[in-house]
């Protein structure tokens, strides 16, 4: 169980709002909350790109009140709003690589949404409002340079990856060491998507000090785990990953397979919401939500391979690459430590054996495919 502290004690459950909580991320946060005491609604437009049947997901505990509805639409947000005490803000559009051709999509969703639902909290405002940002935001996390300098600002030239350069350099020529990304090392949007997520942190920051109403944001890391739609292929790597194997078929790489991650479990990810809602310490910050450790994109596929019973297939490493992609990011966790008092419980192997477990009955269609040639034909995949 998640780790839990004190709560003032109204004999009443606070109700908490989760939009987009029929989701991946959102129904493991309102399974936390509900085992907590909290009352939870969940707003959710059921896109089909997440719910193919459009249906009420079983994995949803019936304990939840289910708002089916856009967060762009003011008049079902203040449905959803009525007697609420603080809302999690997680619906958007996920996907780094569709964001690229989407634009008009994933704009209306990301940071219109966001916009209407404050607009809506001015009106109706409640005690708290967390909201889900994106290591996305990052671009490049944070290298080391010569004489031990601090990089920033890394970034990698289109002309390298012709020899198979892939790590940004410093100026002479040599390979930057990559470090744990903090807090404060400065935005680079590499991605509409990643723009977006940035808006929808700041965004509610800003209202949410000028409003009186404790804001908190999120940088989610690569989040894995039960329940992550399989058949959408702008997902997260580690469900795309079991798409591929679960039919037989490779995990696609791009690349070297050497770019490294933080995977972050999905019940630690949940963990972490609850704790920033009941720390009142974390009202305006940003704060990274990882594991603290990196693994590289071909190992994670290798051991998602051998915990799935199919050692016999290995990752097939295109050495291409993807427009919006980075090289290395993983999460300096000393801010979540300090201020959530949040330390993760699951490392990888003990993730992929409850993701593995998960898995066994599941049907994945395989639309990478597909996905793939969307971003060739778009000239996105160099």
């Amino acid at each position: 169980m998640c780790f839990e502290i004190e709560r003032n004690g109204d004999s009443m459950p606070k109700i908490i709002l989760i939009t987009g909580g029929a989701g991946f991320i959102g129904s493991h946060l309102a399974d936390d909350l509900l085992e907590q005491g909290y009352g939870v609604r969940v707003l959710d437009s059921l896109d089909p790109q997440v719910h193919p049947d459009g249906a009420r997901p079983r994995y949803l505990s019936r304990d939840v009140e289910l708002v089916v509805g856009d967060v762009r639409d003011g008049a079902a947000l203040r449905r959803a709003l009525e007697g609420v005490d603080a809302v999690f803000h997680l619906a958007a559009l996920v996907g780094v690589g569709q964001s690229m051709y989407r634009i008009d999509d994933y704009t209306a969703v990301n940071d219109l949404g966001t916009a209407v639902l404050l607009q809506a909290l001015i009106e109706r405002p409640v005690e708290r409002l967390i909201t889900a940002s994106s290591m996305s935001i990052y671009g490049e996390g944070l290298y080391l340079g010569p004489e031990g300098r601090r990089i920033e600002n890394a970034a990698r030239q289109s002309v390298q990856f012709k020899n198979g350069d892939w790590d940004p350099l410093a100026e002479d020529g040599t390979p930057l060491q990559p470090l744990p990304t903090p807090e404060d090392k400065q935005p680079s949007l590499a991605s509409v998507y990643a723009l977006g997520k940035y808006v929808q942190e700041r965004m509610p920051l800003i209202v949410g000090g000028a409003y009186g109403i404790a804001a908190t944001a999120l940088r989610f890391f690569n989040v894995f785990g039960a329940r992550q739609a399989l058949s959408n292929p702008y997902t997260g790597v580690l469900a795309i990953f079991a798409s591929r194997l679960m039919n037989g078929r490779p995990p696609l790489i791009y690349e070297d397979g050497q770019q490294r991650r933080d995977f972050v479990h999905v019940r630690d990810v949940a963990c972490a919401c609850r704790l920033a809602l009941e720390r009142p310490e974390t009202t305006g910050l940003a704060i990274n939500v990882g594991s603290g450790r990196s693994y590289t994109i071909d190992e994670v596929a290798v051991r998602l391979a051998d915990a799935l019973g199919k050692p016999e297939i290995r990752p097939e490493i295109t050495g291409r690459y993807r427009v919006g992609d980075i090289r290395h990011c993983f999460a300096d966790m000393t801010l979540a430590r300090e201020r959530l008092g949040f330390e993760p419980r699951y490392d990888l192997e003990s993730g992929l054996g409850d993701l593995v477990e998960w898995l066994e009955g599941q049907i994945a269609i395989d639309r990478v495919d597909q996905a793939a040639a969307e971003l060739s034909a778009r000239g996105l995949v160099a």
